[in-house]
Protein backbone atom coordinates (compact mmCIF):
# COMPACT_ATOMS: atom_id res chain seq x y z
CA UNK A 1 0.00 0.00 0.00
CA UNK A 2 1.64 3.64 -1.23
CA UNK A 3 1.67 5.87 1.75
CA UNK A 4 0.05 9.32 1.29
CA UNK A 5 0.82 12.48 2.58
CA UNK A 6 -1.26 16.15 2.63
CA UNK A 7 1.08 17.78 0.13
CA UNK A 8 1.54 21.44 0.98
CA UNK A 9 2.09 22.55 -2.31
CA UNK A 10 -0.85 20.95 -3.91
CA UNK A 11 -2.92 20.78 -0.88
CA UNK A 12 -4.68 17.30 -1.58
CA UNK A 13 -3.72 13.83 -0.44
CA UNK A 14 -1.26 12.24 -3.01
CA UNK A 15 1.70 9.90 -2.46
CA UNK A 16 4.56 10.33 -0.36
CA UNK A 17 8.04 10.31 -0.51
CA UNK A 18 9.67 6.80 -0.15
CA UNK A 19 12.13 7.96 2.89
CA UNK A 20 13.03 11.52 4.06
CA UNK A 21 14.78 13.77 1.68
CA UNK A 22 17.67 14.29 3.74
CA UNK A 23 18.58 13.98 7.53
CA UNK A 24 17.35 15.76 10.54
CA UNK A 25 14.27 17.58 11.55
CA UNK A 26 13.17 19.25 7.98
CA UNK A 27 13.81 16.01 6.09
CA UNK A 28 11.39 14.87 8.45
CA UNK A 29 8.78 17.36 8.08
CA UNK A 30 9.39 17.49 3.89
CA UNK A 31 8.38 13.35 5.03
CA UNK A 32 5.25 14.66 6.56
CA UNK A 33 4.04 17.04 3.99
CA UNK A 34 5.09 17.24 0.86
CA UNK A 35 4.33 14.39 -2.02
CA UNK A 36 6.44 12.36 -4.23
CA UNK A 37 5.33 14.44 -7.07
CA UNK A 38 6.26 17.33 -5.37
CA UNK A 39 9.31 16.67 -5.20
CA UNK A 40 10.64 15.48 -8.10
CA UNK A 41 9.11 18.59 -9.64
CA UNK A 42 11.19 20.90 -7.04
CA UNK A 43 14.43 18.82 -7.95
CA UNK A 44 13.75 19.67 -11.97
CA UNK A 45 13.39 23.11 -11.01
CA UNK A 46 16.22 22.90 -8.55
CA UNK A 47 18.52 21.37 -11.11
CA UNK A 48 17.23 24.46 -13.42
CA UNK A 49 18.29 26.91 -10.94
CA UNK A 50 21.84 25.53 -10.35
CA UNK A 51 22.30 25.17 -14.03
CA UNK A 52 20.93 28.52 -15.39
CA UNK A 53 22.04 30.34 -12.18
CA UNK A 54 25.68 29.23 -12.05
CA UNK A 55 25.28 28.02 -8.39
CA UNK A 56 28.53 27.07 -6.98
CA UNK A 57 26.65 24.13 -3.99
CA UNK A 58 30.09 24.37 -2.09
CA UNK A 59 28.86 28.07 -1.43
CA UNK A 60 27.02 28.46 1.36
CA UNK A 61 25.24 31.50 0.24
CA UNK A 62 24.07 29.28 -2.62
CA UNK A 63 22.67 26.82 -0.57
CA UNK A 64 21.19 29.36 1.41
CA UNK A 65 19.01 30.68 -1.92
CA UNK A 66 18.40 26.62 -2.68
CA UNK A 67 16.91 26.28 0.97
CA UNK A 68 14.73 29.57 0.34
CA UNK A 69 13.51 28.57 -2.90
CA UNK A 70 12.66 25.37 -2.11
CA UNK A 71 10.44 26.24 1.01
CA UNK A 72 8.70 29.06 -1.29
CA UNK A 73 8.13 26.13 -4.07
CA UNK A 74 6.93 23.35 -1.97
CA UNK A 75 4.46 26.25 0.14
CA UNK A 76 2.92 27.89 -2.93
CA UNK A 77 4.53 31.15 -2.69
CA UNK A 78 6.10 33.15 -5.71
CA UNK A 79 9.85 31.60 -6.85
CA UNK A 80 11.99 32.28 -8.61
CA UNK A 81 12.52 30.96 -12.62
CA UNK A 82 15.78 30.00 -14.03
CA UNK A 83 15.89 33.14 -17.24
CA UNK A 84 17.46 31.04 -19.74
CA UNK A 85 14.99 27.68 -19.45
CA UNK A 86 12.49 27.30 -22.31
CA UNK A 87 10.09 24.66 -22.23
CA UNK A 88 10.85 21.65 -24.61
CA UNK A 89 7.83 21.86 -27.18
CA UNK A 90 6.76 18.26 -26.95
CA UNK A 91 3.71 19.27 -29.79
CA UNK A 92 6.71 18.88 -32.43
Amino acid sequence: MTRTVFCQKFQQELPGLNTPPFPGPKGDELFATVSQQAWDEWTQHQTRLINEKHLNMIDPKARKYLNEQREKFLSGESFDQAEGYVPENKDK
